[in-house]
């Protein structure tokens, strides 16, 4: 992967422009959809985006910069993926004769051990950015390896793309004997972890607040870990909390009774519920044990069960949700709640899941995620609108890794991380647009034009990836 520079002097890029403008809730997000029809949008030689707008308003200033025309096109912010699972690139449909933990024992564990080889690690690596990048996710929480030598891989490739990576370590100090390869002692994954973040945490600009590269503390999920374990990582995370690190896992994903994820680990912690095992009150009764985890750079996927005061917690603490309704119809995990929870307050992004999630394209999770929520029993059934389908994919993602002032839309004086797309690259997706029945009245024909664009987009219509300005392309 290589990324081009943009000019010195800035670009101007015509098509139709769409994106969620402003800091809106997610229910405010219809009320904030920018369409622009015949739109322009300028980037200038720092990577900022400097102008967007109609083109034919295009400032007397901008006129002499070169000219990229996908007037036809589109314009979107980049895609935002916040759960994403590297080392599990080739697993995607893989068939282990059950729910989540048999399908981590027969498929996952297995998979992943096979990176502890030098040479399959960077293939892997290679792979896993090449996907994404045609894929249009420009930024991406990644739950990595256990191999350092493979993490590194992962940072080394993105770094030369120039793409958006947030990943930590998959961190195990107990699990099954399929996993054995992936566990370490818990001094020695405390001695992995902090070593990662001295080496690759903002390292490309030394600040948390503007870098592409970042940390995060990620243990697998509870059950890979002890309550000592637990305890060690929040004293670890006290100390780097302050510099931007990120915390990332899973919460209540599998229900099924007395076999299921959360009920082994409530018999396990004797908790009062899943989330109090990252909220320093891991041990028996939910007394406290240790400092929290949760935070504004907490993101918890799934969380498809949880209880009211799980929600509210995760709310108080400004921690978010990757939602990832693609695998957890995969894994037979359920419908995460989406009014309940999003009723609370709580900051929803989306999550690809690869590879239990099979879809890279975060627009075919968007598919999935409007397509269970219709279908939700009763009063919860909904139709998310366009615009929140679009705010969820970009704006609440970038909300999750608290860098909206940094991305996720095409606000004038935020880096330019944005997709170029062209229809006529895939006939099913111009022949929709150009086909399609539209309404008379003009909001309705605008959310008619953005469903249809987001639910029939395909990986060969997105000819131009761009972060900060620059077009990143795949050998």
């Amino acid at each position: 992967m290589s990324a081009q520079p943009a000019g010195s002097l800035g670009h101007v890029y015509l098509g139709h422009v769409f994106h969620i403008a402003g800091s809106p809730t997610l229910a405010e997000a219809p009320a904030h959809l920018v369409s622009l029809p015949q739109g322009a949008l300028v980037t200038a030689g720092d990577g900022t985006i400097a102008w967007v707008g109609r083109a034919a308003d295009l400032p007397a200033g901008f006129e002499g910069l070169p000219v990229t025309d996908t007037r036809g096109g589109f314009i979107l912010p980049g895609f935002v993926d916040t759960h994403i699972h590297f080392p599990q690139t080739y697993s995607t449909d893989a068939y282990g004769g059950g729910q989540l933990l048999e399908w981590l024992d027969n498929c996952v564990f297995p998979a992943e051990t096979r990176l502890q080889d030098d040479d399959f690690a960077a293939a892997i690596a290679r792979d896993f950015t090449r996907r994404r990048t045609a894929a249009g996710t420009t930024s991406a929480l990644v739950f990595g390896s256990a191999f350092p030598h493979a993490q590194d891989a992962l940072f080394a490739e993105s770094e030369r793309a120039g793409l958006r990576l947030v990943s930590g370590r998959g961190i195990q100090t107990v699990g099954p004997e399929s996993a054995s390869a992936l566990i370490t002692s818990e001094a020695h994954a405390l001695d992995l972890v902090s070593d990662e973040i001295s080496r690759w945490h903002a390292r490309d600009t030394g600040d948390s607040r503007t870098a592409l590269l970042q940390v995060a503390v990620v243990p697998r999920f509870s059950l890979s870990v002890t309550p000592h374990t637990l305890a060690a990582l929040g004293e670890l995370y006290d100390g780097v909390r302050g510099d931007g690190v990120y915390f990332h896992s899973h919460l209540n994903e599998n229900n099924r009774p007395e076999t299921g994820e959360i009920d082994v680990v409530k018999a396990i912690y004797q908790v009062e519920n899943y989330l109090d095992t990252y909220d320093g009150k891991f041990l028996p009764g939910s007394a406290v044990g240790g400092s929290s985890l949760l935070g504004r750079r907490s993101i918890l996927a799934h969380a498809v069960h949880c209880e009211d005061d799980e929600l509210s917690r995760l709310a108080e603490t400004g921690s978010s949700i990757a939602h990832c309704p693609t695998s957890q119809q995969f894994l037979g995990s359920g419908t995460m709640p989406w009014t309940r929870t999003t009723g609370f307050g709580v900051n929803v992004a989306l999550g690809s899941d690869i590879g239990a999630g099979d879809e890279w394209l975060m627009s075919r999770v968007l598919n999935d995620c409007f397509k269970v929520h219709l279908s939700e029993p009763g009063d919860a059934g909904l139709s998310i609108s366009p615009a929140e389908l679009l705010f969820t994919a970009t704006l609440a993602g970038a909300r999750a890794l608290d860098m909206e002032e940094r991305y996720g839309n095409l606000d004038v004086g935020k880096d330019a991380d944005f997709l170029l797309i062209e229809p006529d690259k895939w006939e099913p997706l111009a022949a929709v647009l150009a086909n399609g029945i539209r309404a008379d009245d003009e909001a309705m024909a605008t959310d008619q034009t953005l469903f249809a664009l987001l639910m029939a987009l395909r990986q060969p219509a997105i000819t131009g990836v761009f972060v900060r300005g620059r077009r990143v392309t795949a050998p």
